[in-house]
């Protein structure tokens, strides 16, 4: 039963979800906005351009996969959000990093429960790379 209690504590715990991500998903977007404007964004797409065109992928793109296997899924949709990209792409760039994120956290949880976290990352990183070139095929 819905009590008063439970939409507050509810509320509670919403609103404190939405501080955590707006912490990580804001202070990215920004960043990358502010890049987007410097020499630095064309250098990192120029450079990754070659290994992104596999993937059907901008250059700016790669800014996208190294915040998401870095850092986390958040930091990724924040440098999403600031960039001006196809759906073809996103669903590319979704579609590899729900396979490849947080790396170095989930290593660790590999390395726990006593899986090899360099034998992990590898699979993940090789299976999320043949996911998006797959895709950058089908669609």
């Amino acid at each position: 039963m819905i009590t008063v209690s439970t939409v507050k504590r509810g509320l509670h715990k919403g609103f404190y979800t939405t501080w955590e991500l707006t912490k990580v998903v804001v202070p990215v977007y920004i960043v990358v906005t502010f890049l987007k404007y410097t020499p630095a964004m064309d250098f990192i797409a120029r450079f990754c351009e070659p290994a992104m065109k596999i993937l059907g992928l901008p250059g700016e793109a790669s800014i996208v996969l190294v915040l998401g296997n870095l850092l986390n899924i958040y930091a990724a949709i924040g440098a999403i959000s600031s960039l001006h990209l196809s759906a073809k792409a996103i669903t590319i760039l979704a579609t590899m990093l729900l396979i490849s994120h947080s790396l170095p956290i989930e290593s660790a949880v590999s390395k726990k429960t006593g899986v090899s976290p360099l034998l992990m990352v590898g699979f993940r990183l090789v299976m999320s790379l043949l996911a998006g070139a797959a895709l950058n095929l089908l669609l």
